[in-house]
């Protein structure tokens, strides 16, 4: 997978990456539990690199643990510590503000810190941070719109939770059709939950006739809108785009569907990514520490079988 990176400096005493391959190593994996499609994904992704890196690496521990929620994670991370006696930590915070001191600590008992989406409440803790590229979902969203709506086209937007996140996505997709003459009819959240997303479509179909095409931003949310659709008796008016790279939406786009003609990937593997270049740290005499953006590149039908895991619970 391609990913831009803004790599940082090393400091010095990280030259004990090259002795480090001879070392047992144990890292901590502190990830969500399956509460909705994308974390289902990413779970199954951090099981299969864990799989993937400890077979590759016989001295190597990873410790994968998963909380249902900010509590539950909190005391996850203070047993990988005190238990597990961990190297390092891979976590993506199930919230950022209650992850932030905990996280802290884990970092101050001498831990190589990697996070992953979701950012801390402040700056500087980890070594490493992993995540997709937010404002780029937008962009490229954006963009795909310009090539198939214009001047007095309409569309409706469905929003995920309000939250930073969601904002960067929403801004840069108004910001790229700007001035293109396609009106937002309405947005509304969805919380990124497909009947949600199902529930906010109704209300934007009972109230305008005349639809051309639907921003879900997110895969959830893009099965809901789905279904209002087809059961309005409308997929021939409008198509739907959303985002993630869900299983059942990459298996459409593949059999070139008109309603979901394409999809923007924000790939639930950046856990497997934040494993690797954590595993890097102690394995590779390369550095590793700074910020790690993935890309989000559009899926089509020319692209999509090289973004479809079948085995994949997302």
């Amino acid at each position: 997978m391609r990913f831009s990176t803004k790599l940082a400096a090393l400091a010095a005493g990280t030259a004990l990456a090259l002795t480090g391959a001879a070392q047992a190593q144990t890292i901590g994996v502190s990830i969500p539990a399956a509460t909705h499609g994308w974390a289902g994904g990413l779970n199954w992704h951090a099981e299969q690199a864990q799989q993937r890196l400890q077979e590759q690496y016989p001295d190597l521990n990873i410790v994968l643990v998963t909380a249902d929620g900010p509590a539950q994670q909190a005391n996850d991370l203070e047993d990988l510590v005190s238990i597990h006696d961990i190297d390092a930590l891979v976590v993506l915070p199930f919230e950022s503000e209650p992850l932030t001191d905990p996280v802290r600590q884990v970092k101050d008992s001498g831990v190589f810190v990697t996070v992953v989406d979701r950012g801390l409440s402040q700056e500087g803790i980890e070594d490493v941070y992993v995540a997709g590229n937010n404002p780029e979902l937008g962009r490229v969203s954006g963009e795909y719109f310009l090539t198939r709506l214009g001047d007095g086209d309409n569309i409706v937007i469905l929003r995920g939770i309000p939250t930073v996140i969601d904002d960067e996505r929403f801004n840069a997709f108004i910001d790229t059709i700007e001035g293109s003459g396609i009106n937002v009819l309405d947005d509304a959240h969805a919380n990124w939950n497909r009947d949600d997303g199902f529930e906010v479509m109704q209300d934007f179909l009972s109230r305008f006739p005349d639809i051309d095409g639907v921003w879900a931003q997110d895969d959830d949310i893009a099965i809901g809108v789905m279904e209002a659709v087809r059961q309005a008796g409308r997929e021939d008016e409008m198509f739907i785009v959303g985002g993630a790279g869900m299983k059942e939406v990459i298996a459409m786009i593949m059999e070139g569907s008109e309603l979901i003609p394409v999809n923007v990937l924000y790939p639930p593997a950046m856990i497997a990514t934040a494993m690797d270049v954590t595993v890097a740290h102690f394995m590779s005499n390369g550095p590793v520490t700074g910020e790690y953006i993935l890309g989000a590149p559009l899926i089509t039908q020319d692209n999509a079988e090289q973004y479809y895991f079948p085995d994949s619970p997302f």
